[in-house]
């Protein structure tokens, strides 16, 4: 596959119309497009394409879909149906409204692409830099952490906690509701322990 011959091209009028009458007030994705453009540039990928072949997919849009993918949470599947479905994706993406979108794996190949030509920390390093360019970033600036930490460490507990866990839910449930049968069949140095 080859790098998209095709310049890039504004929010198609039809696309911008439509989106701007759906939010008046504008959303997020459509505030990327308008501050930032299309963040990513179909050059940045030169090196994990080939310069024969079929046009694949553009590139930043990828990247750009891959971004919001994370944002939301979303699967490959999922993603590419928001591509088809979503007037503030395509928006963003600068597709017209009948737009088809792509196959959900071409996502996965795209980042297959990215990690093996080591780009992946381009593009994070490309987001930065814009990001600091319209001062929304400062250097020494106070940094907030999201629940990324927390989530790990509850998925590395172990499954025998997860049971100990389990376990101890379920007999506090049966204190509040039969004390007297958790008397008789639970030993008194359990709740030593």
């Amino acid at each position: 596959m080859s790098l998209p011959r095709d310049p890039l091209q504004p929010v198609p009028e039809e696309t911008a119309r439509i989106a701007h009458a759906a939010f008046p007030a504008g959303n997020g994705y459509m505030r990327v497009r308008e501050e930032l453009g299309t963040l990513f540039d179909d050059e940045l990928f030169t090196a994990v394409y080939s310069s024969e072949g079929q046009p694949a997919l553009h590139p930043w849009q990828l990247a750009l879909v891959s971004v919001r993918q994370f944002a939301e949470n979303l699967s490959d599947r999922q993603a590419a149906d928001a591509v088809r479905a979503r007037i503030d994706w395509k928006y963003a993406l600068g597709l017209e409204l009948s737009d088809e979108g792509f196959h959900y794996s071409a996502l996965s190949e795209f980042r297959t692409r990215l990690v093996e030509g080591s780009l992946e920390q381009v593009l994070l390093d490309r987001l930065l830099e814009r990001c600091r360019e319209r001062g929304w970033l400062k250097a020494r600036g106070r940094q907030r952490t999201d629940s990324t930490p927390v989530v790990g460490a509850v998925r590395a507990l172990k499954q025998l906690e997860l049971v100990g866990e389990t376990l101890r839910a379920t007999l506090n449930g049966l204190a509040t509701v039969a004390p007297e049968w958790l008397k008789e069949q639970v030993p008194p140095d359990w709740y030593a322990r």
